[in-house]
């Protein structure tokens, strides 16, 4: 491990904005602000919304900004990275944010029944090698968990460059019956750029600089029926990513 990462790691433990349970606390376990969020950490009850695989912490920062009424919550498991957010929430006196470093797969340990409002996921990891990859974070499994948290009807927002991410996630959004608010195969170009704040990312301005259409859903997770994965046929496995 470099010194410059080592160091990182070395001052996520001073943060008081930043999260680090062992594996050993949150598996099959209930994290001890769990349900307690708002009450104990924010001092308020404001809404409460998500970035999942928030990397650098761009988005929860620049949200926590625009929005001072809402609390917001960065998790990744990559801490060299919550480090850059945790530490500029910090010098900037942001006090609506937080950052937790986890898993992904944990995340049901950290909130209860409708304790989350919204949830963003910005550029993830699209996992194109596998047919149906489970580890996709609008994958059914991942979105049956967010039930667990999120209220009725809370909105899942999803952005990035990939377009097989996004018409997987269209589509499942499709054969579920979910509420669809707002789909786009290029957000820039349709006129409706204001439905994400202004807020760009490192790697969105990159994709946007090489060209890249950047592709958003916004929709309503509700019900109690189980999320089903979407329809394939084999005409389809090339744009769901489904080779090896």
């Amino acid at each position: 491990m470099g010194k410059d990462k080592l160091r990182r790691f070395n001052e996520l433990e001073t943060f008081d904005n930043v999260f680090q349970p062992s594996v050993e606390e949150v598996f099959r376990k209930n994290f001890k602000l769990k349900n307690k969020w708002k009450q104990e950490y924010f001092g308020n009850d404001h809404p409460l919304i998500l970035e999942l695989g928030c990397g650098k912490g761009e988005y929860s920062i620049g949200l926590a900004e625009k929005f001072p009424e809402i609390n917001f919550i960065g998790i990744d498991i990559k801490g060299a990275r919550i480090w850059t957010g945790a530490r500029l929430a910090i010098q900037n006196h942001i006090r609506n944010v937080a950052f937790v470093r986890t898993r992904i797969e944990f995340i049901t340990s950290f909130f209860g029944r409708d304790e989350v409002d919204e949830i963003w996921v910005t550029f993830p990891d699209p996992q194109l090698k596998r047919r149906r990859n489970k580890k996709r974070l609008t994958a059914t499994g991942y979105l049956n968990s967010y039930r667990e948290f999120l209220r009725d009807d809370g909105i899942v927002h999803l952005k990035t460059d990939n377009r097989v991410l996004y018409k997987y996630t269209l589509d499942l959004v499709k054969r579920n019956d979910l509420p669809l608010v707002f789909a786009s195969e290029d957000l820039y170009g349709s006129q409706q750029d204001e439905i994400v704040h202004g807020i760009r990312t490192y790697y969105e301005k990159r994709f946007i600089k090489e060209g890249l259409n950047i592709h958003y859903l916004k929709f309503r997770l509700r019900g109690q029926k189980a999320i089903i994965e979407p329809e394939y046929s084999d005409e389809s496995d090339e744009l769901y990513g489904s080779k090896a």
